[in-house]
């Protein structure tokens, strides 16, 4: 998505007239503009923001009529934040505590991770109380728990920068804690929401002359209240936190969220076997297709298209296709990963090769193959089965970190299955030579055709060839085709697809080298992508619950984001 970046600085105050001056002073040098939140303050305080702000050219002064809170002073203020368009807002507390000279830092991190949430990460110095960072510690604990996870390292510190957009969206449709309780409360809700937090460690300390608006007995009722809240809320969303959320961009998704959540389900696996897993797909699959509704759009739209093609073409419509059977097949997918590398999936018993497919993977060339893989099927299968029983290396080219939680639950479960995974964020040049050695050694190297880099180029621009698929044009990357056109090596068509109870392995040659003349390269790269898209096509009409794209696959992502 592109995102201008457009940050100013936010400030809820109540009774912090004292330190107001030497707090703005502080962030002269960053020339940011301020956005001051009077949340009801008394009359000495009123007066001196009021000072503040005519001095100040930088300085917005809001006020409200009456103390409501820190939460509604900041929601407030983002709500001005969002009218002057200003995309993040830069959370700073009116005491006086955080380490402004971070704010750089902050702002350089949100930058990189626009959709977050960035938070300090405190350090402390012995000026905290040490009820306080026992409490600190209590929340965190309960956090954890809310959210399933431990990303979340602090949700207690009040020095952070605000997406300015989803926090709003957040704050219309839930009634969010106004006071001690708001910090914590928008972060997991937030994270719930989808948008992840980033965090950096920071210094913060205790004036002695400081004025905390904590109330002991309030402020802790408040928030043990709303522990009670976002724990039984945490509990219909227990599916969506383990198996994670679709994004609009495949790249900004994590394919596997819940780490935890996934060892415990696999241990159930290797204690009671594939079996007793199964029994526990079929429930937690239909939570997860109730509450994933990016990617149930998804799916049903792709469900659309391949009924509508099928119908076209006057071919059969299979059984159960329909986008609930399409969740539950990504989820035996999974499974089918991880028992191909230990060994549980067996030639001729779970996995057959479609005819002509073995000679093609068989041949006695000493240069390697590149293999053209996809989201259709599961070329994991193939790549454990072509190590365990013809002792042949496949090296997969990922993008970014996506597979990392999955990668690790792998590497616990059957810890060859990471042996041979190379991790890119785009290909280039050195990515070129490193597989062209490993070519030259006999080595296959698989890549998927199916899915854009994790950027753009610069310029915002996605460098891709449009091409017919199901109907409508699509999206394809072109990185892939250049690749197998520079190494100059068989490039090769697999798929592995779940056919009459079985994993059917299809192979096609593609092109014996791949070939781009200069003269006429991009002729000749929309050929070859049209027939990437053609084979696609025809092995998706075959096994259309197989398609793993869960998102909009005929748009860019900045078009779509657009809208």
């Amino acid at each position: 998505m592109s995102l201008t970046f457009r940050p100013c600085i936010l400030i809820p105050c109540y009774n912090h007239g004292a330190m107001m001056a030497s707090v703005l002073q502080r962030l002269t040098p960053f020339a940011l503009p301020i956005i001051l939140v009077d949340d009801g303050s008394d009359a000495e305080t009123r007066q001196e923001l009021n000072r503040l702000a005519d001095e100040n050219v930088h300085v917005t002064l809001v006020r409200l009529t009456h103390n409501a809170g820190k939460g509604v002073a900041v929601i407030r203020g983002l709500k001005v934040c969002a009218g002057a368009g200003f995309t993040h807002a830069v959370q700073v507390d009116a005491d006086g505590q955080h380490a402004i000279e971070d704010i750089p830092t902050l702002l350089a991190l949100a930058a990189r991770h626009p959709h977050a949430l960035i938070s300090g990460k405190p350090v402390y110095d012995a000026s905290i109380p040490r009820a306080r960072l026992y409490g600190r510690w209590v929340t965190h604990v309960w956090v954890w728990i809310e959210t399933l996870s431990l990303q979340l390292k602090d949700s207690m510190c009040g020095f952070r920068v605000y997406p300015v957009a989803p926090t709003l969206q957040l704050a219309n449709r839930v009634s969010l804690g106004k006071r001690m309780d708001f910090d914590i409360e928008v972060m997991v809700r937030l994270y719930w929401q989808g948008t992840p937090s980033y965090f950096l460690p920071t210094r913060v300390t205790y004036p002695q002359d400081g004025v905390s608006h904590f109330d002991t007995l309030k402020d802790n009722l408040r928030i043990s209240w709303m522990h009670t809240r976002l724990f039984f809320g945490m509990l219909p969303r227990i599916p969506s936190l383990l198996f994670g959320r679709r994004s609009q961009h495949w790249a900004a998704q994590q394919e596997v969220k819940g780490l935890r959540g996934m060892r415990l389900m696999l241990q159930v696996w290797q204690w009671l076997g594939r079996r007793a897993f199964t029994v526990l797909l079929w429930p937690v699959i239909g939570v997860y297709w109730l509450t994933a509704r990016p990617a149930r759009q998804a799916s049903k739209q792709w469900i659309a298209r391949v009924r509508e093609t099928l119908a076209q073409r006057q071919l059969p419509t299979p059984a159960r296709l329909n986008s609930f059977f399409h969740f539950l097949r990504f989820g035996q997918a999974m499974l089918d990963k991880v028992a191909s590398w230990r060994g549980e999936l067996k030639l001729h018993q779970h996995v057959t090769f479609a005819p002509g497919a073995r000679e093609i993977l068989d041949s006695d060339a000493p240069q390697g193959k590149l293999l053209l893989a996809s989201h259709l099927g599961d070329v994991e299968v193939c790549r454990a089965l072509a190590q365990r029983e013809g002792h042949q290396t496949i090296n997969a080219l990922v993008f970014s970190d996506n597979a990392q939680r999955f990668k690790q639950i792998m590497q616990e479960m059957a810890p060859e299955a990471g042996l041979s995974l190379i991790s890119v964020t785009d290909i280039g040049p050195e990515t070129a030579i490193l597989l062209k050695e490993k070519l030259d050694r006999g080595e296959w190297v698989a890549i998927v055709g199916d899915r854009l880099a994790v950027n753009p180029q610069r310029g915002g621009e996605w460098r891709v060839v449009w091409s017919e698929f199901m109907g409508q044009p699509a999206p394809f990357p072109q990185g892939p085709f250049i690749l197998a056109a520079i190494l100059r090596c068989p490039v090769v068509l697999i798929y592995a697809l779940q056919q009459q109870q079985r994993l059917q392995i299809h192979c096609e040659t593609f092109a014996d080298p791949l070939i781009l003349p200069r003269h006429a390269r991009q002729q000749a790269l929309q050929q070859a992508v049209d027939r990437y898209a053609q084979r696609l096509e025809h092995y998706a009409l075959q096994a259309p619950l197989d398609w793993f794209n869960f998102f909009d696959f005929w748009r860019l992502p900045d078009a779509k984001d657009k809208e």
